[in-house]
């Protein structure tokens, strides 16, 4: 089995550049996931991010998970729970609008540093976006721009927490599933694991590293790069021992996007005998089709896509 990508991005903008960015494709290309360090987000703010986000969790949150495993009858679980996931969460948005001053129980200290947090993750997604650019062979920012909408892009943070479970075996922290969006940026725990993703048949770890954040492509680069780059089914498993953070940033396009293979990305593999197999759509009317079949697989839902594309075709802007 290989070893999951861990790449530093430290001298990207040095002599190693070429082999950076070599690491990079290949994690695009056989991965849809990798783990980035020295990524310019300064430790000691992530610290910070990481004391006010479990601090959060204890003040605000354990209490209520407790009561909802209560009501919920999953304390001793005998049979499999199949529709459930054994975490808490709450999401904040970022783009096009915050709603930061909404989420009750925030500390004014814990709103701003999450308000300072997403505008550094959104820069290191758009670095990112850029050189997966360079890579594939598309200008730079065409993906950055395929992404925006009206109002640009979709910007958001999954807050969740993975509290000790004594029946791990019956219900998973987070059932398996692609991402629907663009790009995901997660700061993860640093100690507590769980994170799990399907590679050739096999479940693979994703190692909790201090002041990593973990890439993942999601359904949205897929059908950009016609299937050049994957989006990968992960699951989170829950522990019996430690609660695991995790904080998932979903770089996604404006609900008005309209997403579709970059054409020269379709003209190059047309030379090559590959036709497009990837449709063209609205990113909102694929956002209602997904919220109904997150845990199922992404096939169907782009075939779903394409029989809209067939019945009502959408104008490239």
């Amino acid at each position: 089995m290989a070893t999951f990508p861990v790449i530093n991005l430290e001298k990207l903008n040095g002599d190693e550049r070429s082999i950076i960015m070599e690491q990079i494709k290949d994690a695009c290309e056989n991965w849809g996931f990798f783990e980035v360090m020295n990524h310019g987000i300064p430790h000691d703010f992530m610290d910070t991010v990481e004391r006010l986000t479990k601090e959060h969790y204890k003040k605000c949150m354990e209490q209520r998970f407790k009561e909802l495993v209560a009501s919920k009858a999953l304390e001793g679980l005998e049979a499999e729970v199949t529709d459930m996931d054994w975490e808490s969460t709450f999401y904040l948005r970022h783009l096009p609008e915050s709603n930061m001053a909404e989420i009750p129980d925030l500390s004014d200290e814990y709103r701003k540093v999450m308000k300072e947090f997403a505008v550094k993750l959104e820069k290191l997604a758009e670095e990112l976006l850029d050189l997966f650019c360079e890579n594939i062979g598309l200008e730079k920012g065409y993906l950055k721009k395929a992404f925006y909408g009206a109002k640009g892009p979709t910007f958001g943070t999954k807050v969740s927490n993975y509290p000790p479970c004594p029946t791990p075996d019956k219900i998973k922290g987070l059932r398996a599933h692609t991402d629907a969006g663009g790009i995901i940026l997660l700061f993860q725990d640093p100690v507590v694991g769980g994170l799990q993703l399907l590679k050739d048949g096999e479940w693979v770890d994703v190692p909790p590293l201090r002041h990593s954040i973990v890439i993942n492509l999601g359904d949205q680069l897929e059908v950009i790069t016609n299937g050049k780059y994957k989006s990968v089914e992960h699951r989170v498993i829950a522990q019996t021992d430690g609660t695991r953070m995790s904080l998932a940033s979903f770089y996604n396009p404006g609900s008005d996007a309209v997403i579709y293979p970059a054409p020269a990305l379709v003209e190059k593999e047309a030379e090559e005998n590959n036709k497009q197999v990837y449709p063209k759509f609205v990113f909102e009317d694929y956002m209602n089709l997904y919220a109904g079949l997150k845990f199922q697989a992404k096939e169907p839902r782009f075939e779903a896509m394409k029989a809209m594309e067939a019945t009502a075709p959408i104008a490239t802007a």
